[in-house]
């Protein structure tokens, strides 16, 4: 019995010898890692700090005084932090003002660029027939019959149906700020605003006397087409035809089908070969479509002699200024003439020398958004009625629809599509309070959401193109007296209330310097700046970033191994 229990005592002994025999192995292997994985960290920082380009980090990793390490611990994070400081300002910089508009390195010939458009348009709306009632005669009745709210009888007033419908479409096209609100539908059948316009509007032949282009006198015919605008019917030089200006399902361009182009207009009648981003088509010869010049100055300019009658002035109607209105604008923007245009009075010779303004861009602003640069590219905007995107185009087309929204209809003048409803007289005053409210909701919006660096978003999203076109004018004039230089002439049996004005539009100066949307920062620059910075505060690069994964990567895997 004892000697059972000694040997079990002694197996149990020995069974827990054996217990404490691996725990020990156990505890000794562990032990045998941190021996090896600690020392080895430490000799790869120590490594690495000795062996770094980056400055300052040597220093921690020497054997010295705690506070010789902590100084330079303190230089290093005040130099990260002063290099993250400064890149972030970079960084702002190039995501809040990535374009920048600069003069373009070398100047542009101005036969690179077309002429400009000019749309001409008489302030006598209607030539006067004989016995015919005045529009003065008839507002002023149909004022007193608002007033007392009575209704206007035409047969009361001695008019036709003819007379009525141009009495009816001139309140469209005379000076629709003093119409109140409250005038009724005065002709019960939709008015054909077009046709009235033709029949009553004076003859092409009876104001435009002769012309010069490319210093050659001739017809004027051969280079002016006909075109409708707020202010009636207009003749423009030089524009885009409509059917080139608006898409297939609108009714200007539907209207403009129907007419014939004579064949007399030698630069209607080409084929486009010019767009505002890509100018003109290699290999075009001097003629083109839109027409340019082959330089500057009166001889290579526009000239045009126009005329009216003192009969068919009409005080009324235009106000006391009576002429002519001339608008300039690229050929691909629709004229509007009530918004900026030059005044041509009777009895006058107006010079005007052209200065273009042309904004091009550089290829690498394409990438950014529209907002950030400021600006539409040709195809990022497309419009509802327009083929060309322009600002003007825009505002146009986004009066139109807020003009449809707030009355119901539209302006004969509107781009507009066949089921859009045009407005009678008694909707004037809600379309022209239509405009100053559009532009005092597009600037509450705009200021709402501006900044110092973007225009703010609006509704109508009207930003420039990218490539703009403007031509600035300077208006210099002169006396014309028509009567003197007959007398002088010889020539004696000319109308006696034959008015003439004179107007000539030529190119200042042969070149003219463009302007350039570019990159202010590309990603270039961004990487560029952001190394200058470390490389000045630490002497970081590319290849300290790789040290520094190779240290504590392949190279601390290696000593392990080892």
């Amino acid at each position: 019995m004892n000697s059972k229990e000694v040997d079990l005592s002694g197996n149990e002994n020995g069974t827990i010898d054996d217990g404490g025999e691996n725990i020990s192995k156990s505890s000794g292997s562990e032990m045998s890692h941190k021996k090896i994985f600690c020392p080895n960290i430490r000799t790869v920082v120590s490594d690495y700090c000795a062996k770094t380009s980056i400055h300052g980090v040597q220093y921690l990793g020497e054997t010295r005084p705690f506070r010789e390490k902590l100084f330079w611990f303190s230089v290093f994070v005040v130099s990260i932090y002063c290099a993250l400081t400064l890149i972030r300002n970079i960084y702002i910089k190039w995501n809040e003002t990535p374009v920048i508009v600069s003069f373009s390195e070398k100047s542009t010939p101005v036969w690179n660029i077309p002429f400009p458009a000019v749309t001409i348009c008489t302030e006598t709306k209607r030539t006067l027939r004989l016995n015919a009632p005045s529009y003065g005669d008839l507002f002023n009745m149909l004022k007193v019959d608002v007033k007392n709210k009575r209704r206007f009888d035409a047969k009361m007033a001695n008019l036709s149906d003819t007379e009525l419908e141009e009495f009816v479409t001139l309140l469209h096209i005379c000076n629709t700020q003093i119409i109140d609100e409250g005038i009724p539908v005065l002709y019960p059948q939709l008015v054909d605003y077009f046709a009235v316009l033709d029949r009553m509007a004076p003859s092409f032949d009876a104001m435009f006397t002769f012309c010069k282009w490319f210093n050659v006198f001739g017809d004027c015919k051969g280079l002016f087409t006909e075109t409708y605008t707020e202010e009636g019917v207009c003749f423009t030089f030089n524009g885009l035809n409509d059917t080139d200006l608006y898409r297939e399902n609108t009714c200007q361009h539907q209207k403009a089908q129907e007419m014939v182009i004579p064949k007399s207009n030698w630069i209607s009648n080409r084929s486009l070969s010019w767009s505002l981003e890509n100018g003109y088509s290699k290999n075009t010869g001097i003629h083109t479509y839109p027409a340019r010049v082959l330089s500057a100055g009166s001889r290579a300019g526009l000239f045009v002699a126009i005329q009216n009658f003192g009969k068919n002035l009409d005080y009324m109607c235009r106000g006391p200024i009576q002429g002519f209105k001339v608008l300039l604008h690229s050929p691909d923007d629709v004229p509007q003439v009530s918004k900026q245009f030059v005044r041509i009075p009777l009895g006058k010779e107006i010079l005007i020398a052209v200065k273009p303004n042309m904004i091009t861009t550089s290829g690498g602003i394409a990438y950014y958004h529209p907002q950030r640069r400021q600006c539409f590219l040709s195809n990022e905007r497309e419009l509802k009625f327009f083929k060309i995107y322009t600002q003007t185009n825009c505002e146009l087309e986004c009066l139109t629809n807020f003009t449809l929204s707030k009355c119901g209809c539209v302006k004969f003048s509107m781009p507009r599509t066949h089921d859009m409803p045009v407005c009678r007289e008694d909707k004037i005053h809600c379309y022209a309070q239509a405009e100053d409210d559009l532009l005092l909701r597009e600037f509450t919006e705009g200021l709402k959401t501006t900044d110092f660096n973007y225009r703010g978003l609006t509704e109508c999203n009207c930003m420039p193109a990218c490539t703009s076109l403007v031509y600035n004018a300077e208006i210099s004039q002169g006396n014309f007296d028509l009567d003197k230089l007959l007398n002088a002439m010889g020539i004696t049996n000319s109308p006696q209330d034959l008015q003439m004005s004179r107007l000539e539009i030529y190119f200042k100066e042969n070149q003219f310097i463009t302007s350039k949307r570019s990159e202010l920062y590309g990603v270039t620059d961004f990487l560029a700046n952001c190394g200058g910075i470390f490389g000045l505060f630490m002497g970081f690069s590319i290849l300290s970033l790789v040290e520094m994964l190779y240290h504590f990567t392949l190279r601390f895997w290696s000593n392990i191994q080892c």
